[in-house]
């Protein structure tokens, strides 16, 4: 692609990779093709390779070219959904018999995924420490093909090596897998450490506005990207081109946002390590926080994401979340208004009674690019009785 070609610094190809104009008006933003088919120019003549919307749509390509950009990968797919792109993932990778390794601190959508549809489907998997390589290895049969990884993990905030972690799938013959939804391209690149696949769900900070659900894959491999392009295209959980639009608008602000949810985060992190009521903040840029060494060696900042637990237990972190006036109660992240949650009773509701299962007293937050100082002061009223 001619655009990864500009540059390689982050924040001009995220405005020009894919974005190219208008080869019709000049327009500087690529158009919404809200259209399902295109004329061909006789039979087996497509125009630029269009004929069908859900095999390929110019807005969805554009899109495409710049997750791919972004990710130094060689090809990029965008979904429907975050678990579209997953589940897309997963019937490409694995068969019957299969073995996954999945991290002991997910999503809980993702598990979910693993616990209920696709065992089902007779793939095994098994919990690991992914922030530990060597359980990692251990977690390894002879039937593992993947190794799934989210760093920073939801909603602990764990982190994994990712070169480590890498060659350890190397060494066992699997795929690794990274979702890099919380750290975002412009933060930390999983493909460039060894990962073969990054997932993404574009619903938060690539689209950063609480206005889009997506999802994407972005492939380090051209000969994966065209598998999984043949599974989404029969699939069809596709992006539609409204959405894709949303998104490419998004990750043209994604370097500006993430430095302030970064800094936002940064300040509000500071104070919850002071405040009495609070037992234990869960942020990577603390430098006691046990995965400090590790993220600050892979990634550019920490992100906007902290969990953080209370005294009082499970019900004096609910109050806090309904305390909260800035901040406002809701599930997802990423968006540049400020989100909070419980998420043993929200997000994380379906691992309950499993290995993943989260502590009663933890409230999550999604850091936006608010003022800090209102921020700071909103969850001090919260947490002041």
């Amino acid at each position: 692609m001619s655009d990864r070609h500009i540059s390689q610094h982050f924040e001009t190809l995220a405005i020009h990779a894919g974005n190219t104009a208008d080869p019709l008006t000049g327009a500087v933003v690529p158009p919404i093709y809200q259209v399902s088919t295109y004329k061909q120019d006789g039979v087996g003549g497509l125009r630029g390779g269009y004929e069908y919307s859900r095999s390929a749509n110019p807005t969805r390509t554009a899109l495409e070219e710049n997750l791919a950009a972004l990710e130094g990968g060689r090809r990029g797919l965008a979904f429907a959904s975050g678990l579209a792109a997953e589940d897309c993932l997963l019937r490409t990778l694995l068969a019957p018999g299969d073995h996954v390794v999945i991290p002991n601190d997910a999503y809980g959508g993702t598990f979910r995924l693993f616990a209920k549809v696709v065992a089902r489907w007779g793939v095994e998997w098994s919990v690991a420490d992914t922030s530990d390589p060597a359980a990692v290895r251990a977690a390894i049969t002879p039937k593992t093909k993947v190794i799934w990884v989210e760093t920073p993990s939801n909603p602990l905030l764990g982190i994994t090596d990712i070169a480590a972690v890498a060659q350890v799938a190397r060494d066992a013959g699997a795929r690794l897998v990274v979702d890099n939804t919380f750290a975002t391209p412009y933060l930390q690149q999983p493909l460039s450490l060894g990962a073969d696949v990054v997932v993404h769900s574009l619903t938060k900070y690539m689209g950063g506005h609480s206005d889009v659900v997506g999802g994407a894959l972005i492939a380090a491999d051209a000969e994966l990207g065209e598998e999984l392009a043949f599974h989404q295209n029969a699939m069809g959980a596709v992006a539609g081109p409204f959405d894709s639009w949303l998104v490419l608008r998004g990750t043209k602000t994604l370097s500006v946002r993430m430095d302030r949810h970064s800094e936002n985060a940064t300040k509000i992190a500071d104070m919850l390590t002071r405040h009495p009521r609070v037992t234990s903040v869960l942020y990577p840029g603390l430098p006691e926080h046990p995965g400090h060494e590790v993220a600050a060696k892979q990634m550019r900042a920490f992100g906007g994401m902290i969990s953080f637990r209370v005294e009082g237990g499970e019900e004096a972190a609910v109050e806090v979340c309904n305390r909260a006036q800035v901040f406002t109660l809701g599930e997802s992240l990423g968006g540049v208004e400020s989100l909070i949650e419980h998420p043993g009773r929200m997000t994380h509701a379906s691992v309950a009674g499993s290995a993943l299962e989260v502590p009663a007293d933890l409230v999550r937050l999604s850091v936006g690019i608010e003022n800090a100082e209102d921020l700071v002061e909103d969850l001090k009223q919260a947490l002041d009785r």
